[in-house]
Formats: C-alpha cells, structure tokens, sequence
C-alpha cells in the first residue's frame, strides 16, 4: 500500500460537504442569535408602523380609490416594504460585529463556502423582515382603513418580504465595506435617499423629470412598483424587473466578493 493510499480515506473524509456546507443547523443557530438582540426587533417594526400611523391614515385621501384598494391600502405596503428593507439590511450589517471580533476569518477553517454563508445570512435577515411586514399589516388591519381584497393581503405581503431580500444583501454587503463604528449610521441615511428615490414617501409623479430619471436607477424603484401591482392592477415594467435583478447581483455578488477578501489571510 502507498502512502497516498493511506491517506486518501482520511481525505476523503474531509472532502467539503454538499451545497457549500449550507445546512438547517446553521440557519437555526443565526437565526437564535438574531432573535436574541430585541433592541433591533423592536427599532426595526416600530419605526415603519408610526410612519404608516402618520401617511396612511390622513383622512383626507386615505379612504380615496387606488386600483383594487384605497390609499391607505398603497401607504401600508409602501411602509411595509419601509420597514423590511431597515430590518433585513439591519440584519446583514450585523456582520461587522462578527468581523470585528474575527469570527469571519475563524469561518475560514471550516467547509463553509462563501456563497452559502452569504445565503445564510441573507436568509437570516428575512426573518427580521418579516417581523416588520407582519407588524405593519397587523396595526393596518386594526385600524380597518387600509382596503382591499384579502387575497391582495396575503399577496403583497409576501412580496413585500421576499423582495426584501434585495437589502438583507445590501446590509451584508456593507457589513463588510464599511467600519463598524459607522455602518448603520451611513445606512440609515443612504436608505432614507432609496425611499425616497423609490417613491416610498412621495410619489415620483410629483418630483421633477430630472429626478425621476434618476430615481428609476436606485435599488428601491423597482421593488416599490412590484410590491404595488398586484393592488394597482397592472403588470410591473421590464425595467422595474431589471433594476430588482441587477440590485440583486451586484449586492450579493458584492458580499461574496468582501468575504472572500476577509477571510484570504488565515
């Protein structure tokens, strides 16, 4: 017998698990990890649920026809998407903690591959935005102003968290550009500029021509007429199903790339 095969069952042994060492246990795990910071929860569906107290309710429009709703209806699914983004990208940035405690570079021992503990986290995250989703709609079903179809409910609420994923990427993706110190304070910031470009506070139709062009290159454009269709009634635009894909792929493609580069010196 050979030295090589000797050692070929001990390396066969080690060879890398299937789907990147991708696994329940470990989504388990973040997911504990995350429930155990309320502070984010709680920041997370608060601040959409008073945003949509303030803008949804006005009696001035709210109860006004808006495809097979009301306004108030369009508001609370503007706000739920609000709120999903702030939570799931809330949720990614907590990768800067990980990194500045070297916990990304220790991931770098195991089998885990880049790409799955992107999907990890990113999957992480939507648990966090699924809390503000459910918030949102649980106060707009109190207060019964918000109308439309209950299919329409159940629709636009899941796309509002699905499509949320988008930012559970963008959150990672900056977990890792940016400092610790900083993160969330230049994200907050950069996410109020998306709402707004994405028409989450004030419609665009209302903004001048030059803004509206730019607007429709911002990652939340696209999100915010898909999330809207289903209550508008009309299918969503080419170009709104490119910009969600796009935002799509330079986020989590970004975070892949951060990764690799944080780990490549163990």
């Amino acid at each position: 017998m050979t030295r090589d095969d000797a050692l070929s069952p001990t390396i066969a042994a080690r060879r890398p698990p299937g789907m990147g060492g991708f696994n329940l246990t470990v989504l388990g795990l973040e997911v504990r990890r995350l429930l155990r910071n309320p502070r984010t929860l709680i920041f997370s569906m608060v601040l959409p649920v008073v945003f949509f107290l303030i803008f949804g309710l006005n009696s001035d429009y709210a109860s006004l026809s808006s495809g097979k709703g009301n306004v108030s209806a369009f508001v609370m699914i503007s706000m739920a998407l609000y709120g999903a983004v702030l939570a799931t990208t809330s949720g990614g940035t907590m990768v800067s903690i990980e990194r500045a405690a070297g916990w990304s570079r220790s991931l770098r021992l195991t089998p885990l591959s880049p790409a799955a503990y992107v999907v990890i986290k990113m999957l992480t995250a939507l648990v966090l935005g699924a809390g503000s989703v459910i918030a949102v709609y649980a106060v707009g079903a109190i207060t019964r102003t918000p109308s439309m179809p209950l299919y329409l409910w159940v629709l636009t609420g899941l796309a509002v968290w699905a499509g949320s994923l988008v930012f559970a990427a963008f959150g990672l993706f900056m977990g890792y550009l940016l400092p610790t110190e900083n993160v969330m304070q230049i994200l907050s910031f950069a996410l109020v500029l998306f709402a707004f470009g994405g028409g989450l506070f004030i419609p665009l139709s209302q903004m001048s021509q030059t803004f509206q062009d730019i607007a429709s290159y911002t990652p939340l454009y696209g999100l915010n007429e898909l999330v809207h269709a289903p209550l508008v009634g009309e299918a969503p635009s080419l170009g709104a199903v490119v910009n969600v894909l796009a935002w799509l792929a330079i986020f989590t493609g970004g975070a892949v790339w951060r990764f690799r580069r944080d780990t490549v010196r163990v």
